[in-house]
């Protein structure tokens, strides 16, 4: 079977390896569209070269197979040509990151531990552009673990200060928010940061509630066993205040409670550095999810790298979907069986006995969906309200 890009021994597209007249139209295409497309904004300021001498990470002496000469112009039209032909097959709606490798690029590079954090959230704005490039709507990150308050102090009061300031820089410059119309989420136990982040934090999440174009959740702080803790705390106390029935709780609704309850089933997860653990991020959300193990450091990561990782998806998704669409039916089986197990009950003690137990069964249904709904809107209303007391 014919992979649309093939990768050379340095780790580059080369649109040589195409086949044939028709694989090599979409590069013609590209190629005769790029002088039109030269005044686009929507390509990082950072990954252009400078006569300067200033180069940023996807500069042309930094991408692996860029054009001869390594001209601003020949990088753009290779960009392009690889947008256009991999779009052309399946795109993951939802990819989540985890950002690792900040403190070893800054050692390894003899820079402040804060430099290397500071440059991996800016590689962050420049992924996210990409990932809309390529039509993802929709980008988790894991920014910061319960776990790093662990760290020494001076580290974590320079991550607080630098998330304050990335979060101001996202509310002044508009660009993600406005310009884009980026809705953005945060994720994780919020209470624990100092107010002025978390009110920074609130004032871009209420800012950005309406956006519908694309979404960035940023889990800060955060842990999946802390989440599905709080999910199952707050479960619990639906059942005991009646909003829920014991018969209620299902792998459904505790997946629909989660933070990405809202969102589309996770697609593809990328972990950088070359770790191969999950280290507490989605662990739920995961589970049927291609993933991706990069062997680059985050502030190294290119626009070649996350076509690398788009491969990787392309080639194994629908063994995951398969697998995520069988799961699914046997647990919809499940909730039908235990539905006609209550139905059941009560036409046995008289209760409907006139109505048959189909009948019974589609009520039964019925008043389950209502109450689940109506939780479930309550909690996700309940969790906006705390980032709007902040900023009222």
């Amino acid at each position: 079977m014919w992979r649309p890009w093939s990768w050379g021994r340095g780790g580059s597209p080369s649109p040589s390896t195409l086949p044939g007249e028709a694989a090599r139209e979409p590069l013609a295409r590209a190629r005769a569209n790029a002088p039109e497309r030269e005044d686009r904004k929507d390509v990082d300021e950072d990954s252009e070269c400078k006569d300067t001498g200033q180069s940023g990470s996807s500069c042309a002496s930094d991408l692996p197979g860029s054009m001869p000469g390594g001209s601003w112009f020949g990088e753009r039209w290779l960009r392009t040509a690889a947008l256009y032909v991999l779009t052309s097959g399946r795109v993951p709606r939802h990819v989540a990151f985890i950002m690792d490798g900040n403190r070893r690029f800054a050692r390894k590079n003899h820079l402040a531990c804060a430099k290397g954090h500071a440059m991996g959230f800016e590689k962050l704005r420049e992924t996210l552009q990409w990932c809309m490039d390529l039509g993802v709507k929709e980008v988790t990150v894991y920014a910061f673990s319960l776990a790093n308050f662990k760290r020494p102090p001076e580290e974590v009061q320079a991550l607080m200060a630098l998330a304050k300031d990335k979060f101001t820089q996202m509310l002044e410059r508009g660009d993600l928010i406005d310009k884009h119309g980026v809705c953005v989420r945060v994720f994780g136990d919020v209470a624990r940061l100092p107010h002025d982040v978390q009110v920074v934090i609130a004032r871009a999440v209420t800012g950005s509630c309406h956006n519908t174009k694309a979404v960035l959740n940023v889990c800060f702080p955060y842990t999946s066993t802390h989440e599905m803790t709080q999910v199952a705390t707050e479960i619990a106390q639906g059942v005991g205040k009646g909003q829920l029935l014991l018969e209620d709780v299902t792998e459904e609704l505790v997946d629909q409670a989660l933070y990405t309850g809202r969102s589309p089933k996770l697609d593809l997860l990328i972990r950088t550095s070359g770790e191969v653990r999950l280290s507490d991020f989605l662990l739920w959300q995961s589970s049927f999810s291609c993933l991706y193990f990069s062997q680059v450091l985050w502030p190294e990561f290119t626009f070649w790298e996350l076509l690398r990782c788009l491969l990787h998806y392309q080639r194994h998704c629908s063994e995951t979907e398969g697998a995520r669409q069988a799961h699914e039916q046997q647990c919809r089986q499940l909730r039908v069986d235990d539905i006609k197990t209550a139905a059941a009950a009560l036409v046995a003690t008289d209760k409907v006995a006139d109505e048959g137990q189909d009948v019974a069964s589609k009520r039964c249904l019925g008043a389950s969906s209502t109450r689940v709904t109506k939780f479930l809107d309550q909690l996700h209303d309940k969790r906006l309200a705390y980032f709007w007391d902040l900023v009222t």
